[in-house]
């Protein structure tokens, strides 16, 4: 199968990385999708809410949709937070899914935190714009087990952590 499920918190580089990888498979002549978590909730999963119930109905359903592509031999990245060991290690024994973890200390996501997540998760429970469910902060994040391939964007640039990713599509 041809399904890649990357892992890793909010801030760390998936999304990026997903974009990159999908523009260098493109200009070798793959067909490639990327299913986005957060456009895919927003579009297709909004009835879910943030519990691990419903966290792992979402990659469900993404993983549902990622095979559809694959048998028509589109290469696909899941490209989600996806907090679960347990959600991850069903998707590789349903549809032999490729675990890539990208990972990213707590500090450097600090200093990115493109969406202000990790500000108002540090804020006063009473505060206003505080949010307690940020994954890996106040809410988990399970570290994969046994991932098939490990990026750190805090000490790999990110067309390093491309070129890892495009090699090991290729290679799988």
């Amino acid at each position: 199968m041809n399904i890649f499920q990357m892992t890793g918190l909010s801030g760390a580089g998936k999304t990026t990385i997903a974009q990159n990888v999908k523009a260098k498979l493109i200009e070798k002549g793959y067909a490639i999708e990327i299913l986005d978590g957060d456009v895919f909730r927003k579009n297709i999963c909004p009835d879910l809410g943030f519990s691990k119930k419903d966290r792992n109905e979402n990659i469900r359903r993404m993983a549902f949709v990622a095979n559809l592509l694959a048998q028509n031999k589109v290469i696909v990245i899941i490209s989600a937070i996806n907090p679960y060991n347990e959600i991850r290690q069903e998707l590789t024994k349903i549809y032999q899914a490729k675990t890539i973890f990208v990972e990213c200390d707590i500090q450097t996501l600090q200093k990115r935190d493109t969406k202000g997540l990790y500000k108002r998760a540090f804020l006063p429970k009473n505060h206003p714009e505080s949010i307690h469910n940020l994954t890996g902060i106040n809410d988990t994040f399970e570290v994969p087990i046994s991932p098939d391939l490990v990026v750190n964007t805090a000490s790999e640039s990110i067309e390093e952590s491309t070129s890892k990713v495009v090699d090991f599509i290729l290679k799988n």
